[in-house]
């Protein structure tokens, strides 16, 4: 089934209910009825975080990770992880506590052995080392002393971290029997306790946080008893910790929280902050729909909580993809960060405890006008019964806009979620709305943003999207290959999940192939983009197009760990094709040759996309959506309604998405009231600043280098500026302004060689050639300078690598190690980064060190004195920004809405088309549609006019109607283009 470019939404009183409506689920959010203020806690992540700049921190900060619980400093449980290496990164906005697991600082899972230490050990605590020896002080009391002084001493905000003591206690980790281990565990308890404090006194840190007791599941008689001793003897947790791990934990997880408060209460015990620190199975992480099952409880209950960590550091436990990438689950994590500032409301699911089922948070920011909710775990359409909406907050109507992100495996590329419906000027009834909105897969999530009417026109943004369509694997047509289901409950949860819980393995054939046809809308460059997992390698398949080759489809590896993992843990991999317009069969093929099959092409399918990429795919981040802070807020009167006021420290964040590094046209629209000047920032880098002499409505250019996956644009105006839109459009014809080097035709000093691989190995390697034996002392590669990077300036330097180091064995955490680069001019150092696991040596991502370079002539050098550096393929060097910023006045617009309405004559289908006026001057418009052509003629100022379509068909699917609309303002004829799409129906 192909997804049309333009979905319906069903509203109540604007467009008919199409005729699968019944079929709902129906989600009830009173916006009236507040619930406190938003905690935004549910977002934290047990051992989210590898190394500095890994995640980079664009996800960090995009996907607004308040807590995290990391390794102790200078701890061997993992090979990354350090608290203390990666606070900088994780404090830079939105992160407030840093939890570090102290048992951590131990190799071993289970800890020492599983068994409680005794006095075996003298440890040095000037550097944690240790003999032998015993000194009559238990070992673990050595290691907290230890592990509080680093925090101490060495971390910037000791007063931000939460120390963990004892990790799991009653499951292996030394106490599992409470009968006859309690009294030893509340000994061990005060002691580690005390001990913390005593550093803290020691250095004038006043109160150190403890966090506890951090058992496997809720335990109430173990958790009464430890309340009990710890209130009698002044060590009461500051946070009390259990975890929520597996699948029924879904229903139960209200009860035992609220049973926690009950036991409070019994214990008189002023409520304690809870943070769930571990959360989730496999099956949860990356996956929107579900992720959102978990946030639902969370901020209900208003508790911090932590995903668990079942793979690797560094990738927020599977919720983000490649270095810098988003999967489906980050989104949902940003969705969910968007919501700072809000008050949550009342949301009624059909059940509120079930598992697998629909659940929603809903959330009211007063100051900005802005209502959203976000829902998702169902494969039924939505109803949305909205109430509460207060009309002298949102007015009488109100624009909406749906987005939608569905999944993408862990490591597949997830773009900025489309608006899949929108409505302006929906009329609201005391307050209230009804919408019908389609789900596409119940692993799929959404959001809604409601407003008063903005400036902009949300129905005609989201038809200006690019034309897309996709299909699940499994409804393909297949040859030599099989359709699997992937139950979301088996193995306990622990698994990856298959959108729309089937993919398509045993593709290990000659002669396998997956075809799928459809119709492209125009001619020009299609980005193909296909979810598959290759396991463990890099791998190959061939696409055909209408019978003949036209391009490789290159994946790189994915997790293999297990089975668990094989062919489950899924990327994604895209090629551009040039089609014309009309039908194709596009042919996904094991082989080129029919004869003999590309190296690793037993790939699994789980979905394939389709984009039209030729138009530079625009893409639009309205002001509605932007996060703002320091006094930026949205603003409602005057000439630019819901555009972001900024001033002074005002500041609007946003995230913007990129398929490919390269050059984007970033499209700012804004106005002003006097002079003023707009700051662009791109990943914590500036761009030059734009500037105007007075008032006016205007559009700014600006042609920026953007990196693959998440760009974080910060925009800024001390003297005063309102924006309403930003828009990202790919320039490819400018990414010649780019120089790409091939690291083994570099000058390779101090051991770095260069190797060739074998075209067998399936290796995305340029050329099939990298330089390795880089760092470890001498090993570098070094550039001179060239045409294209042969100035002082700005510049992102991207590195083509690969990584698979791994150090140390574990149960089931892939034991991964970030690798640095460390780069130089002339000498002098000029940027560094760490480069995370990419599963193979023969598999290579990228990754983007933006540096500054003082000379035009200095070599550069890319190399690390006291590690191995990861190998390189190639370093594409690109000048930040190409030329200056372009202003122009704003073209005049006409305002107009568009709504379609369907009803049954005689048993034939009849859509009705109808436009609102919404501008100042009379407007004329034309309507075009697959059923004919209609002229509405001239329409008043705040009048509506429509006209009727009769299809002479009982059935009819879902379409587009366009609309030209014509008007004079100012003394210049004005037209404007609108497209609506409309549901599909059935006359009975």
């Amino acid at each position: 089934m192909a997804a049309c470019a333009v979905a319906a939404l069903a509203v109540t009183g604007l467009v008919a209910q199409p005729a699968f409506a019944d079929e709902t689920d129906t989600l009830s959010v009173d916006f009236a009825d507040r619930t406190g203020e938003f905690r935004g806690g549910a977002t934290g992540t047990l051992y989210g975080f590898g190394d500095e700049g890994a995640p980079t921190q664009a996800l960090i900060n995009g996907a607004a990770i308040t807590n995290s619980s990391q390794k102790a400093p200078y701890g061997t449980q993992h090979p990354s992880g350090d608290a203390i290496k990666v606070e900088d990164g994780f404090f830079d906005k939105h992160g407030e506590d840093m939890y570090i697991y102290v048992q951590d600082y131990y190799p071993d899972w289970s800890y020492n052995g599983g068994r409680r230490p005794g006095d075996d050990r003298t440890y040095d605590q000037a550097d944690g080392t240790y003999t032998n020896t015993p000194n009559g002080v238990w070992d673990y009391l050595e290691v907290v002393e230890f592990v509080a002084e680093a925090v101490a001493t060495d971390s910037a905000r000791p007063d931000d971290y939460v120390f963990i003591t004892f990790n799991e206690p009653d499951g292996g980790n030394w106490y599992p029997n409470w009968s006859t281990q309690k009294t030893q565990f509340l000994d061990d308890w005060q002691a580690t306790y005390d001990q913390v404090q005593e550093v803290w006194a020691r250095h004038g840190l006043g109160h150190a946080r403890i966090g506890g007791p951090g058992d496997t599941r809720w335990q109430p008689e173990r958790s009464r008893d430890i309340l009990e001793f710890a209130k009698a003897n002044g060590s009461l947790p500051d946070i009390f910790i259990w975890h929520e791990l597996g699948i029924d934990n879904l229903a139960h997880y209200r009860q035992n929280f609220a049973d926690y408060r009950a036991l409070e209460q019994s214990l008189g015990i002023d409520p304690i902050h809870v943070n769930i620190t571990e959360y989730g199975m496999l099956r949860d992480m990356g996956v929107p729909g579900q992720l959102i099952q978990w946030f639902t409880m969370f901020e209900d209950t208003k508790v911090d909580a932590q995903t668990a960590y079942w793979n690797y550091a560094g990738n927020f436990s599977d919720n983000s993809a490649r270095p810098n990438g988003a999967n489906a689950g980050w989104w949902m994590f940003k969705w969910y960060g968007d919501l700072n500032g809000s008050d949550t409301v009342r949301v009624t699911p059909p059940t509120p405890n079930g598992v697998d089922t629909l659940q929603g948070i809903g959330a009211i920011d007063d100051e900005n006008r802005r209502a959203t909710v976000l829902w998702g775990g169902t494969d039924r359409d939505v109803a949305l019964d909205l109430t509460g909406l207060d009309p002298a907050v949102f007015g009488d109507a109100v624009d909406i806009e749906v987005r939608e992100t569905a999944l993408t495996g862990a490591e597949g590329l997830a773009d900025t979620p489309r608006v899949v419906a929108a409505v302006d000027g929906a009329a609201l009834d005391s307050g209230s709305l009804d919408l019908v909105v389609p789900t596409y897969d119940r692993y799929a999530g959404y959001q809604i943003v409601i407003t008063p009417a903005q400036e902009r026109d949300v129905a005609a943004a989201q038809a200006a999207q690019p034309w897309t369509a996709a299909i699940e694997a499994e409804s393909m047509q297949l040859t030599a290959a099989q359709a699997y289901v992937q139950d979301p409950k088996a193995g306990g949860g622990w698994k990856f999940l298959a959108s729309g819980g089937r993919d398509v393995g045993s593709f290990n054939r000659a002669n396998s192939k997956a075809d799928w046809t459809l119709e492209v809308p125009h001619d020009g460059t299609y980005r193909l983009q296909v979810i598959g997992g290759a396991p463990g390698v890099p791998g190959r398949h061939a696409l055909f197009v209408d019978g003949a080759a036209a391009g490789t489809i290159q994946y790189t590896a994915d997790l293999a760990l297990n089975a668990t993992s094989r062919w489950q843990y899924r990327g994604s991999a895209e090629l551009l094709v040039d089609l014309t317009a009309g039908s194709h069969t596009l042919s996904i093929r094991a082989s080129a040759d029919g004869t003999d099959r590309l190296p690793n092409s037993d790939i699994t399918l789980d979905k394939v996309s389709l984009t039209s990429v030729g138009e530079g795919e625009p893409t639009s981040y309205p002001a509605s959506g932007f996060r703002l802070v320091d006094g930026a807020h949205l603003g409602w009167e005057g000439e630019h309604p819901g555009a972001a006021h900024l001033t002074g420290d005002g500041r609007a964040d946003l995230y913007a998405s990129a398929f490919e590094t390269g050059y984007y046209d970033v499209v700012v629209d804004w106005s002003s009231t006097d002079a003023a000047d707009l700051t662009i920032d791109v990943n914590g880098e500036s761009t030059p600043a734009i500037a105007v002499d007075g008032a006016g409505a205007w559009r700014s250019t600006t042609r920026v280098h953007l990196v693959e996956g998440i760009n974080e644009i910060e925009l800024r105006s001390p003297n005063g500026a309102s924006v309403s839109n930003l828009t990202t459009v790919r320039a490819r014809d400018a990414d010649g302004a780019a120089v790409s080097i091939e690291a083994e035709d570099a000058r390779l000093v101090g051991g770095a060689s260069a190797t060739t691989l074998a075209d067998s190995t399936g290796t995305n390697a340029s050329g099939r050639a990298f330089a390795g034996n880089v760092g470890n002392g001498a090993g570098a590669i070094e550039i001179d300078r060239a045409a294209g990077f042969d100035a002082a300036g700005d510049y992102d330097l991207t590195v083509h690598y690969s990584n698979a180091e791994t150090s140390g064995d574990h149960a089931y955490n892939p034991q991964v190690v970030d690798r640095r680069i460390d780069v130089s001019e002339g000498g002098e150092h000029v940027g560094d980064a760490y480069f995370r696991y990419t599963y193979s040596w023969n598999s290579f991502w990228q990754r983007t060190i933006p540096v500054t370079l003082a000379t035009a002539d200095q070599p550069l050098r890319f190399g690390n004195t006291t590690a191995w550096a990861p190998n390189v393929d190639r370093i594409v060097i690109a000048p930040r920004t190409l030329g200056e910023p372009t202003t122009v006045a704003a073209a005049a617009t006409i305002e107009a809405s568009v709504s379609t309405a369907w009803r049954c004559v005689a048993r034939k289908a009849v859509l009705t088309v109808s436009v609102r006026n919404d501008d100042d001057v009379r407007v004329e418009a034309q309507l075009t549609s697959d059923f004919g052509k209609a002229a509405f003629g001239t329409i008043p100022v705040d009048q509506s006019s429509s006209r009727a379509l009769t299809t002479r068909l009982a059935t009819v699917g879902s379409g587009v109607v366009g609309v030209q609309l014509t008007a004079e303002i100012d003394g210049e004829k004005v037209t404007r283009d609108l497209e609506i799409g409309y549901p599909g129906t059935t006359c009975p």
